[in-house]
């Protein structure tokens, strides 16, 4: 028996805050093992990572600024609500980006677990941020914006600019740390895709 409908209830400043700080550590803590081993992501924080290894700019940065293309898609389509919690998100991950790795010193990691964990730290760290309404930035308004429209779950659009992006990695990075880079995309996108659905989650 289906439960009646229930009305959608906004979430408290506190309660956003509190999931904006837990999603962007989530993310940074996983774009930290990534960049330890030289490996990329998937989605706009991959092509900043990939970027940041080619220029030798630092990665909060160029992540800032590879965002900002895309914030015009989400205030037109996905609404000034959606848009500036997003920006807050993204300037947020740009500064832990900057300041974890003074904090949080890895001293042995393997690659394939350090893929596994990124992918599932990012994937955790982006539902607790779709949740509440926002996302980081790029790919991910694409993603939403797609979801919400036509119905299109957002992993499968992410998954689709990761094959590109990857395509683009093989001719910068060893294959074997491309393929390792794909582990952790993978468990990011399949974490995003079988948790994040409209249908189970009611708050914004």
């Amino acid at each position: 028996m289906h439960e009646p409908h229930q009305p959608r209830i906004n979430h408290t400043l506190f309660e956003d805050a509190q999931a904006f700080v837990l999603g962007t550590a989530l993310c940074a803590l996983g774009l930290q093992f990534i960049t330890h081993l030289g490996l990329i992501t998937g989605q706009t924080a991959g092509l900043a990572v990939l970027l940041s290894y080619i220029t030798g700019l630092s990665l909060g940065v160029v992540f800032f600024v590879v965002n900002l293309p895309f914030w015009l898609l989400g205030w037109v389509r996905m609404g000034a609500r959606f848009t500036l919690k997003s920006i807050v998100a993204v300037t947020l991950l740009s500064l832990m980006t900057e300041i974890l790795p003074g904090a949080v010193v890895i001293g042995h990691l393997s690659e394939p677990i350090g893929a596994a964990l990124s992918g599932a730290l990012i994937g955790m760290g982006l539902i607790v941020l779709f949740r509440h309404g926002a996302s980081l930035g790029g790919i991910g308004v694409l993603a939403l914006f797609l979801q919400e429209r036509f119905k299109i779950q957002a992993g499968w659009t992410q998954l689709a600019f990761d094959t590109v992006l990857f395509a683009a990695a093989f001719t910068v990075l060893p294959l074997s740390l491309v393929i390792w880079s794909l582990l952790g995309a993978v468990i990011v996108n399949l974490i995003v895709a079988v948790n994040h659905r409209g249908d189970r989650y009611i708050a914004r």
